[in-house]
């Protein structure tokens, strides 16, 4: 499905960012992983995609400072040739009731999940005009959409995500460019994996599917949107929630 394909996907070396690595690798596209920083847990994911077959590789960015996204974008295209998808999965959470709220916890969240987004899709918007297409997944959350107690920062830059997604949709149609967003609900990741047995069945009563969705639920989803199974769709925010936000 997405042989020939090369996709770049941020903070892409755990959870749901691994796991749309894998499914892409899976379906033919060379991987460029863009992380924080070297790890064990990046190796083994670099690995992991060199085995399907397909080239990997692992490029450390601090995606919150423009400069390092620009150089690691003129990095990733000088040695993959092109790029054909970018996902932009990278995330932080600093949960507190507003007022708890510290100036540095405001800062991290907005420079990582927002600008961080805005940053790396700029940092590669050029060459997709260039080449005349290319699709641009964003991960938001239905928290942005709904928001949620103690949520009040994490809630706005993901909202702030969807109207980036709208806005880079309508600028760059034209350009045979889509950009879309997915917005995961409770996912089985390690922000989730530190929630108490009984915070998980609690989150499970207000989900209709009465579970958590797994990493690969969302994989599924940006596979469709990265592929030319999804070309006539923009500027869409798709929820992977199991119904908790009908």
């Amino acid at each position: 499905m997405l042989k020939g394909k090369k996709a770049v996907i941020t903070g892409g070396s755990r959870g749901i960012g691994k796991a749309i690595a894998l499914k892409f690798a899976e379906n033919g596209a060379d991987i460029a992983i863009i992380a924080t920083r070297e790890s064990e847990e990046a190796s083994e994911t670099v690995k992991e995609l060199s085995e399907l077959g397909v080239r990997a590789g692992l490029y450390v960015c601090n995606i919150r400072d423009p400069e390092q996204a620009e150089s690691t974008a003129r990095e990733i295209l000088s040695d993959f040739g092109s790029a054909d998808i970018l996902v932009n999965n990278a995330g932080i959470t600093r949960d507190n009731l507003l007022a708890g709220l510290k100036n540095e916890d405001i800062d991290d969240v907005i420079d990582v999940n927002l600008k961080g987004c805005m940053f790396v899709t700029r940092a590669f918007i050029r060459s997709f005009v260039k080449q005349h297409g290319g699709s641009i997944i964003n991960i938001s959350s239905v928290v942005g959409l709904m928001g949620n107690k103690g949520q009040t920062v994490y809630a706005a830059s993901k909202a702030g995500i969807v109207g980036f997604t709208k806005s880079v949709a309508k600028e760059y149609g034209r350009k045979n460019i889509r950009c879309n967003a997915i917005a995961p609900g409770y996912i089985t990741t390690d922000m989730t994996a530190a929630l108490s047995e009984a915070q998980t069945e609690e989150m499970k009563k207000a989900i209709p599917l009465s579970r958590l969705g797994s990493p690969g639920d969302v994989a599924g989803l940006a596979l469709f949107l990265g592929s030319d199974m999804s070309s006539y769709i923009t500027g869409e925010v798709i929820k992977v929630d199991g119904g908790m936000y009908v």
